[in-house]
């Protein structure tokens, strides 16, 4: 049984992670995107981008305080989908809310701190992305774990992010920004360590 979840683990993730997208894709064919489609399809893919991103920081703390080994085999291809979903709600973004029209979307992001905010946090995605594979872990050396960790901070940009544009109820962001400060505190040594021995 524990040989077929390992192997089953890894497929099953994957296709978990594409399921949003291809529901996304499904609703925007078929028009069942509410009255404004471009409003949903960014919520959607932001927050999916969000969840695939704390999915990949609980990687680390499964493993260590819980030793649930796979957690590591589908933490990279967790980080690339959340850049994806990520890239996919920029795009939206940028062609279908603005048209490509680049000054009026400077302009306004100038006004928009939450744009902004959004913009930096995609930029980390976007460098530890690129550094994900094993050429640039082997280039970097020890530098490549501390690029890395940036991902605890992409993860607080999103809840900032998350939180400036929902305005109203922040319920939501404030639960999630929660669970990444759990994930922060669980890579403390100490409380590693009394973790491990609780198991």
């Amino acid at each position: 049984m524990k040989a077929f979840f390992d192997r089953a683990f890894r497929p099953l993730v994957h296709l978990a992670a594409l399921a949003p997208l291809a529901l996304l894709a499904w609703d925007a064919l078929n028009n069942n995107l509410t009255i404004n489609p471009i409003q949903a399809a960014m919520q959607r893919s932001g927050k999916t981008a969000l969840v695939l991103l704390v999915l990949s920081l609980a990687c680390t703390p499964l493993n260590a305080i819980f030793g649930f080994k796979p957690a590591l085999r589908v933490r990279r291809a967790l980080g690339l989908y959340a850049f994806l979903y990520a890239s996919l709600h920029f795009a939206i973004f940028v062609a279908l809310d603005y048209g490509f029209d680049l000054p009026l979307l400077w302009q306004d992001a100038l006004k928009k701190p939450y744009a902004l905010v959004g913009f930096a946090a995609g930029l980390i995605l976007l460098a530890l992305a690129i550094t994900s594979f094993k050429y640039w872990q082997k280039r970097l050396g020890r530098r490549w774990k501390s690029l890395h960790r940036l991902a605890y901070l992409a993860g607080i940009l999103v809840i900032v992010h998350y939180t400036w544009v929902v305005k109203a109820d922040i319920r939501q962001p404030l639960a999630w920004g929660a669970i990444v400060l759990v994930l922060l505190l669980l890579r403390l040594p100490a409380i590693r360590a009394l973790g491990q021995k609780r198991v």
